[in-house]
């Protein structure tokens, strides 16, 4: 919409050095051009709505049960991800609200990985099976969304930090059964600040991840990687834990000992 602005104001320029063009007076013309802007903004307005994830919950729901996913089945939908890749592609993020665009680039980053996954699915046991020896799956450049390719690390550590929201690392998926659990639904603004505390929640209480042994607190190796944005382990997750939890992990004060726990990597399907 910017350059059909730019060109409107070029013509307004050229034609306001004429007095008249062919009998048209210049009032005239600037009705016309306020009725094109007005058209312009009502069309930007009505692409700025929400994000249509309807494909997309339709294949986390048949496809996504408690964090595993069937990715044979997936794999004969893959053309209905598709179709919502091509959704998000079309996006303007900037025109959405700030909810809104945590919510897309979470089901960015997410559904993109999915992708990733299915384009070399049989034949995988790990995502970092996929990419080499000398190139991260982080790093391949194949997430198209919001006019541009990006790699997911761009996805995740430049476009979603800039939100200092750090439940994101609870939301975002790499689809392994060390990850936070997909959501069997897409984030929606609406519905994200109950979503990403939903999903916080659930991840630092399930004791695969994240459980206390007399003083020593095993949590995962999220908390090391991104210290910088959860800060202390213990006070994090006590901050979410259940009631029990959280009581002994304060009780202890300074002398929990935080634990990182190994990290699977094995593909969080079936």
């Amino acid at each position: 919409m910017g350059d059909a602005f730019f060109y409107i104001q070029k013509i307004v320029t050229i034609l306001g050095k004429m007095r008249r063009l062919e009998g048209v007076t210049m009032k005239k013309l600037w009705k016309s051009v306020v009725l094109c802007v007005a058209c312009l903004w009502m069309s930007h307005s009505a692409a700025a709505g929400p994000v249509d994830n309807s494909q997309y919950a339709e294949l986390l729901s048949a496809h996504v049960r408690n964090g595993v996913v069937d990715y044979a089945g997936l794999k004969k939908k893959e053309a209905t991800l598709d179709g919502y890749l091509a959704v998000l592609q079309k996006v303007h993020a900037e025109v959405l609200s700030e909810n809104e665009q945590i919510a897309y680039w979470i089901n960015v980053y997410n559904a993109w990985t999915l992708k990733l996954i299915l384009k070399n699915y049989p034949g995988i046991s790990s995502i970092r099976d996929i990419g080499g020896v000398f190139q991260s799956p982080w790093k391949i450049r194949f997430v198209k969304a919001n006019g541009t390719t990006l790699h997911l690390d761009e996805v995740e550590k430049v476009i979603l930090h800039r939100f200092r929201e750090p439940r994101i690392h609870f939301a975002i998926n790499c689809a392994s059964k060390s990850c936070p659990e997909l959501l069997n639904v897409p984030y929606e603004g609406a519905q994200l600040e109950k979503q990403l505390t939903q999903q916080t929640r659930t991840f630092l209480n399930d004791e695969r991840f994240n459980r206390l042994e007399g003083k020593k607190l095993y949590v995962s190796k999220i908390f090391d990687w991104y210290e910088d944005e959860l800060g202390d382990a213990a006070s994090y997750v006590s901050r979410y834990a259940k009631a029990g939890l959280a009581q002994k992990i304060q009780a202890l004060g300074d002398d929990v000992q935080v634990r990182y726990l190994k990290y699977d990597w094995s593909l969080n399907g079936k």
